[in-house]
């Protein structure tokens, strides 16, 4: 039995397409945080040009007052990314240059359109950095929620399947590696104004796909977590937390 033909105007239109002028921005917008001045000044002309039009699409008012005051904060973003590629070289033993973690490191690129959508975000700037975050997730893997608070010389290492909450509270100075979750213990629409998400304080050290839950949790300072960890109860500082399972290793019968 055929379904009967839809009216023209039966469905909401949403600006789907805006997912590819995103794309524009934020790589444009990044590469240009990285420029030398006569040429960042050339492309953040187009950049803001770009945001303008976004915000006209989706109804954002005062476009031009919320850039301005964007536009102000670039310095320090690039003075906190210039410190986070620092702790990428001086931790990952794999790194030969600053210029490659600039350039090739996935972990820092997430970093890096975190730091630029997060200043977004507390202008209450709707879509556009949910937009931003979601585009780079695509191309790194690591999934880093605009509303999350990170501190200085913060280091991923691998970037893939890592995921950090919208209220994770994140010190100075803290490693994780891949598939680590910075998560929530409950998911209940009425709980979006509160803190859901654990905070993690300094110099904490979080190994592969160690999953840490609620927003009542707390990583103690100068802590280790160890990989495959699940923690849902706060951790005092100066801790070791590891996952004790033995292997189980016998000869193979031919």
């Amino acid at each position: 039995m055929s379904q009967p033909e839809k009216k023209d105007n039966e469905f909401k239109a949403y600006n789907v397409y805006l997912k590819d002028t995103i794309e524009v921005f934020t790589k444009r917008l990044f590469y240009a945080l990285f420029d030398g001045f006569e040429q960042q000044q050339k492309e953040l002309l187009f950049v803001e040009q770009t945001f303008l039009k976004l915000a006209l699409k989706l109804g954002i008012e005062n476009s031009e007052s919320l850039w301005a005051t964007f536009k102000t904060k670039l310095p320090e973003i690039r003075e906190k990314l210039d410190l986070d590629a620092l702790a990428f070289e001086q931790n990952d033993p794999a790194s030969k240059s600053l210029e490659e973690v600039y350039l090739a490191y996935p972990g820092f690129h997430a970093i890096a359109i975190y730091r630029l959508s997060h200043e977004l975000y507390k202008l209450n700037v709707p879509i556009i950095p949910r937009m931003m975050s979601e585009y780079t997730h695509g191309l790194t893997g690591t999934d880093i929620h605009p509303g999350a608070t990170i501190g200085a010389s913060f280091f991923i290492d691998h970037a893939t399947g890592i995921v950090i909450g919208e209220t994770s509270v994140i010190k100075d100075h803290v490693k994780i590696y891949q598939g680590v979750t910075l998560g929530g213990i409950q998911i209940k629409k009425s709980m979006s104004n509160i803190k859901r998400h654990p905070t993690i304080e300094n110099n904490v050290t979080i190994y592969a796909n160690a999953t840490i839950l609620g927003g009542d949790i707390s990583v103690g300072a100068n802590s280790i977590v160890g990989a495959n960890v699940w923690i849902t109860k706060s951790i005092p500082e100066n801790s070791l937390v590891t996952y004790q399972l033995d292997n189980k290793i016998s000869t193979r019968k031919s």
